[in-house]
């Protein structure tokens, strides 16, 4: 299952570079619920990839229907990471 997976991500040749990369990224770091929660910013820099580069990236994962994100929320009301939740 985990193999289809990434064949489904590499032979789709309408999503960018940046995005399998992306995919692959949160993918390893997903727990068993296809969830994970790092920041664009730690994204950035374990990819060497710029911030804005990762929102493309999360942007066209979204619109192919490959990740979902929602916004975390401090105690206090301010801004957490995202919450990525793969959907294949």
């Amino acid at each position: 299952d985990s193999l289809r997976k990434l064949e489904e991500i590499y032979g789709d040749d309408a999503l960018p570079h940046r995005a399998k990369t992306v995919y692959i990224y949160l993918r390893d770091r997903a727990n068993k619920y296809g969830q994970s929660w790092p920041s664009l910013q730690t994204i950035s820099h374990d990819l060497a990839l710029s911030k804005s580069t990762v929102k493309r990236a999360v942007a066209d994962l979204k619109a192919a229907g490959y990740l979902e994100t929602k916004q975390r929320w401090r105690d206090n009301g301010g801004k957490s990471s995202l919450l990525f939740k793969l959907l294949k």
